[in-house]
């Protein structure tokens, strides 16, 4: 059979809210989260070789640790032992996506990777299955596999379909800083929150946005004291014109702001670059769902 490359993208992971709603007595929280997607992506690709080789480019590249550490190659050697494949597979990573930022970048990254190579490969794994191993890798893979807005439980492992949600745009955010999981969620002290789950489609992101602001994000106060810029980026997120709603996403340091349409996010994305141009801003569409082409 002719060589052949497959490719995928890599989504930006967006935490709508995030509640801390326990902890194991392993130390690891117990969340309830409403997760959907960005309109802005890492890029994966895979094709025939002989053995496992990751190359990565991308303007955010220079963030990411040795190849041979990287949460993709240990996705692609967990898929070879797990299936007992004996195929390699020259992978390549394009790192659009900030580091360390909150947004899942490597765990979507890892997603991909499983993806794209089970293709490559010709593998048909029971969903189970591959969902087990993408819980091995990291606690935001599972999601990041399913491609579909979500409320997720557990420690990332309970998956449950979210209700439609809305055509709205994001504004992202990211002041330049990164952030260590780990040292935030340690830091995450204080009573538990509840579920804020809902059940009933939303129609508009008005809507959604006054869905949303009986919840919030649990690390934001953990997460702004090791790193204090993030306050100056949530009120300058804040202050934009047509914002509906702002809240960082994730353990930090990516924050956004929710906008009704495009032209608006734009014009805000435009301004907060102009403000400050340190900092890393992108309009995005808010998506739903991955595994469809979008529009």
């Amino acid at each position: 059979m002719a060589d052949r490359t497959v490719s995928t993208i890599a989504p930006a992971k967006i935490n709508l809210y995030l509640h801390v709603v326990g902890e194991r007595s392993d130390g690891y929280h117990f969340l309830d989260s409403l997760v959907a997607f960005a309109g802005i992506q890492d890029l994966v690709s895979a094709a025939p070789a002989k053995n496992l080789c990751l190359a990565i480019d991308g303007p955010f590249s220079a963030g990411l640790p040795e190849a041979n550490d990287n949460l993709v190659l240990r996705a692609a050697r967990e898929l070879t032992e797990t299936w007992d494949v004996g195929k390699g597979a020259a992978i390549r990573l394009t790192k659009r996506l900030p580091v360390a930022a909150g947004m899942g970048g490597g765990s979507a990254d890892a997603a991909a990777a499983l993806k794209i190579l089970s293709q490559l490969w010709n593998l048909n794994p029971a969903n189970d299955a591959l969902m087990d191993l993408a819980l091995r890798l990291g606690a935001d893979v599972p999601v990041c596999l399913n491609g579909q807005a979500a409320f997720v439980g557990g420690i990332g492992e309970e998956i449950t379909a979210a209700p439609p949600l809305p055509p709205a745009w994001l504004v992202l955010v990211n002041p330049g800083v990164a952030l260590s999981t780990a040292e935030v969620f340690s830091r995450c002290n204080g009573d538990f929150s509840r579920q804020a789950r809902f059940t009933d489609a939303v129609a508009t992101a008005e809507e959604l946005a006054a869905v949303l602001q009986t919840s919030g994000n649990d690390l934001t106060e953990a997460a702004t004291a090791l790193e204090p810029v993030i306050g100056d980026v949530l009120a300058a997120l804040k202050a934009s014109q047509g914002v509906l709603l702002a809240r960082m996403t994730g353990s930090g340091s990516t924050c956004f702001g929710l906008f009704a349409d495009p032209a608006a996010a734009k014009q805000a994305a435009t301004a907060l670059t102009q403000n400050h141009s340190k900092w890393w801003v992108k309009a995005a569409s808010l998506v739903s769902d991955t595994t469809r082409p979008s529009s």
